[in-house]
C-alpha cells in the first residue's frame, strides 16, 4: 500500500515552460496517474499542445481580461475557472496567470509540441467584466 504525500508546491523548484514557470509534482506517484503542477504564466506564453497528455487547468489569479486560447478561440477567465484541454488542442494562455494544473499521464516535456496562434473572436466572457482579478 502506497503512503499519503503532503507537498508544498511552493517548495519545488520551478522550471521553464511555454507557459512560464512549472512546479511539478507526484510524477512517479504510483497511486496517481498523473502530475499535479502550480504553474506562474507569463504575457510571453506559447501556443502548444499535447500529444498524449490530457491537461485540466484551474485558474487560481488572473489579470484582468486573461483568456485561454483553445484551437485559436479565445475565452475570457477569472479565478476558479477550470477548463479541460483533450490532447490535441493547441492552447496557450493569454496575461499574468498562476493556474493549478492536473497533467494526466505522468507529465513529459517531450510532449509539448509548439504550434502556431490562430486567434478568432473571444466566444465565452462573463457577466461582470468589470471585477478585478489582478494578481496581488
Amino acid at each position: 500500500m502506497a503512503s499519503p504525500e503532503i507537498i508544498d508546491l511552493t517548495a519545488i523548484q520551478p522550471v521553464a515552460c511555454p507557459c512560464g514557470q512549472a512546479r511539478r509534482a507526484l510524477a512517479g506517484y504510483s497511486p496517481f496517474p498523473g502530475t499535479v503542477h502550480l504553474t506562474e504564466i507569463s504575457r510571453s506564453a506559447v501556443a502548444h499542445h499535447h500529444r498524449e497528455h490530457t491537461e485540466v487547468y484551474v485558474i487560481l489569479e488572473c489579470d484582468a481580461g486573461a483568456a485561454i486560447e483553445l484551437d485559436g478561440v479565445r475565452h475570457l477567465v477569472r479565478p476558479l475557472t477550470l477548463i479541460a484541454i483533450p490532447p490535441g488542442v493547441v492552447h496557450r494562455a493569454i496575461g499574468e496567470m498562476k493556474v493549478l494544473i492536473v497533467c494526466q499521464p505522468d507529465f513529459d516535456p517531450a510532449d509539448e509540441h509548439t504550434a502556431p496562434i490562430r486567434t478568432k473572436i473571444p466566444t465565452r466572457t462573463y457577466p461582470s467584466e468589470q471585477e478585478d482579478h489582478s494578481l496581488q
